[in-house]
């Protein structure tokens, strides 16, 4: 250190930090001493030291330095600088240069890593020297980057030259582009002050990388729990992580660690081309019976910037060898109750894995058995209900172990109808009885056509008609068992004179010569039907069809003009008669070609004929006032043909253009009218019964 004045007006001191200049208020006299006595002094007064590590001077402290004597200002100022000197060796304790880094910088693979280096100087960043480098392998730093007020500079032909860049706003940070493996290493952030001197800070940076989804495989074949070590298990295999992946091996919830001569995990770790790690692990163990239901899978956890991370495989079973300790009998179609006719499936099992034992099935009623573990008992019956017994026979051991199942199989006999008779005659009554054996209640139904008319065990009918005749069925079902039914049935014949159905006018038009008449009678026993003319005579031989409630008959009558014909019926309680009048009308047609066509029209009239075998019961009216109600028809259309007549000849009617189709129709009370027309000349001609042809110019 120097302490010097110059032109006695300025005071200079030189120490190893820098140097400072102090103005004096009052110049020394010119008679004061030179500056070496100053500095010899001042050699004198350095061993002066201040307790609290800094020495400030007032102005108070300068202004009375400045007022004293020169004897005595000289002797001041020798303390002022001793005191000096003391300050300025403590400033310099107190303004070095702190560097602060962080301890450890995490970063994944391929990424950007950020080092900050924090730094406190009184200097500006101008005044500083920053120079990055890293340690190698060997312990040595090898410098990356050097920074100063003039340049900046990235070192040539390290690893990080292509790769790192520097900001120096604020804190220096620096920036490592596309981390590698190798960058996991530390790097040293050096700052140098003008003034302050230098310090430096430390920095590891740990490079990470997520591993590939792990995978699991089980083993494929059985393993025995007779096993005398343990038997592989599976193994987990997860691959090209950094740093080195941990796998755990878990049974359902519980880890499994290793037990000797019960559960052994032995892992590998395999470093790849690229320095990430592969692990792969292997579970061995003992197996008991309650591991053929045990789920396996490993757990993966790994390391990542800020934390770790974890990863689960998928579950894997193992099948499990283990011998029977008890069997099952049980009956596996068809479910619920069964039923005569049903097709029983009887299985027997051990609970033993594999099945290897020799199984025997026995029907304990007749001791009937079966070298099998599956029987198959078709169209079953009551015979078949019983006690059915699974024997099984180990191969190793030669134990039998048993078990046996009732099995029941319920039945419905046939459904017996019972009646005093089943003739009644028409307004009587009948009663009947349906029941049926069974081994579960039942329910009966009397269906008729299809349609249920009671229910119940026991039919009555009252009343009896022809209606009430017909089969009745009766239906006993088992509501408890779906399907489960039996019938019977009932033949109902009423007995009565035969009764004519159909209805009691129609009329038929057909351009054929025949017409089809049928008749359709009901009555029991079934009547005897014919078909008679007006003379009596039979007029068909055609025979008759039974049906359900009687007989029918159809004929075929060939039309030549007006006729009657009569149906008859008739059984030993009676007879009924229809009477069907044919009329035929002919409609001639002249054109270039003359075609003639017969139209016939059948009227059925219920009347009472004369039949060649008379009826006991009479129900329509006889052939006498039918032939009478016939003739007054024809007179009654002979009077209106005479009135149409004269009104036409008195002009009241219409013109006589002749353009104009009018039939006039001339008859008396014992004409019957047969109409002729022409369709292109639109006249008419009447002809009378005698054939008397009337003149065009009367019409």
């Amino acid at each position: 250190m120097h302490v010097c004045l110059s032109d006695w007006s300025r005071l200079w001191f030189s120490y190893s930090g820098g140097s400072l200049s102090l103005p004096l208020l009052h110049h020394l006299p010119p008679h004061a001493a030179p500056p070496c006595r100053f500095l010899a002094l001042l050699r004198v007064s350095d061993s002066f030291s201040s307790s609290s590590g800094s020495v400030r001077l007032t102005s108070a402290q300068l202004g009375h330095l400045q007022h004293r004597p020169p004897a005595m200002a000289l002797r001041d100022t020798g303390s002022l600088l001793v005191g000096l000197l003391l300050l300025f060796h403590t400033w310099g304790a107190w303004a070095e240069v702190v560097v602060s880094m962080e301890d450890r910088v995490e970063v994944s693979l391929r990424e950007t890593a950020q080092i900050t280096c924090m730094f406190t100087s009184d200097d500006g960043i101008g005044g500083m020297t920053i120079q990055w480098s890293y340690v190698t392998r060997s312990g040595e730093n090898q410098r990356i980057y050097h920074q100063d007020s003039l340049m900046t500079n990235v070192e040539p032909g390290t690893p990080y030259t292509d790769r790192i860049s520097v900001n120096s706003t604020g804190d220096i940070v620096l920036s490592i582009r596309n981390v590698q493996l190798e960058d996991e290493v530390e790097f040293v952030c050096l700052v140098t002050s003008l003034t302050d001197g230098s310090a430096e800070g430390r920095t590891k940076l740990l490079v990470f990388e997520a591993p590939n989804l792990p995978t699991i495989e089980g083993v494929q074949t059985g393993i025995s729990v007779n096993e005398d070590h343990p038997s592989v298990i599976g193994s987990c295999e997860v691959k090209n992580g950094y740093p080195k992946p941990n796998i755990t091996w878990y049974k359902g919830n519980t880890p499994l660690r290793s037990i000797p001569d019960v559960v052994n995990v032995v892992s590998s770790i395999t470093t790849e081309s690229s320095g990430l790690y592969s692990v792969k692990s292997e579970l061995r163990m003992k197996v008991e019976k309650e591991d053929k239901d045990a789920q396996f899978y490993c757990e993966v956890t790994y390391f990542v910037p800020g934390g770790m991370s974890m990863t689960e495989t998928s579950l894997i079973n193992i099948t499990v060898y283990y011998p029977s300790t008890a069997v099952n009998i049980w009956v596996e179609s068809p479910k619920g109750q069964i039923k005569e006719g049903d097709t029983i499936e009887l299985h027997c099992s051990g609970n033993g894995n594999p099945q290897t034992a020799i199984f025997t099935i026995r029907h304990l009623l007749d001791d009937t058995t079966w070298e099998t573990n599956m029987l198959v008992l078709e169209n079953v019956t009551r015979q078949n209900s019983g006690v059915y017994e699974c024997i099984s026979m180990d191969m190793d051991t030669v134990e039998e172990i048993s078990q046996n199942t009732s099995l029941f199989v319920h039945y419905l006999g046939r459904a017996t109808v019972i009646s005093e008779k089943n003739e009644v005659y028409q307004g009587e009554d009948l009663n009947a009885t349906c029941n049926a054996v069974a081994s579960l209640p039942t329910e009966t139904a009397w269906l008729k056509d299809d349609k249920v008319i009671a229910k119940g065990h026991i039919l009555t009918l009252q009343d009896t008609t022809f209606d009430t005749a017909g089969t009745y069925v009766c239906k006993v079902t088992v509501p408890d068992i779906e399907g489960m039914e039996t019938s019977g049935t009932l033949r109902v014949y009423v007995q009565g004179p035969p009764e004519i159905m159909g209805e009691d006018f129609k009329e038929i038009g057909t351009f054929d010569s025949t017409v089809d008449l049928s008749c359709n009678v009901r009555g029991f026993p079934v009547p005897k039907i014919t078909w008679t003319n007006t003379d009596g005579k039979d007029i068909s031989t055609s025979p008759q069809t039974v049906t359900e409630e009687g007989a029918e008959s159809v004929v075929s009558v060939k039309v030549t003009s007006n006729m009657i014909v009569f149906c008859n019926a008739s059984n030993e309680y009676g007879a009924d008669a229809v009477t069907f009048s044919i009329k035929a009308i002919t409609h001639t047609t002249t054109t270039a070609t003359t075609t003639t066509t017969i139209s016939t029209t059948v009227s059925l009239v219920p009347v009472k004929t004369a039949t060649p075998i008379p009826p006991k019961k009479i129900k329509k009216e006889g052939n006498g006032v039918i032939i009478a109600v016939i003739i007054i028809c024809i007179l009654l259309l002979a009077i209106l043909g005479s009135v149409l007549y004269f009104l036409y000849k008195k002009g009241k009617i219409c013109g006589r253009s002749g353009k104009q189709d009018l039939t006039k129709e001339k008859s008396n009370k014992d004409n019957i009218v047969v109409e002729m027309k022409s369709d292109n000349t639109e006249e008419a001609i009447l002809l009378g019964v005698n054939g008397e042809k009337q003149p065009p110019n009367d019409q």
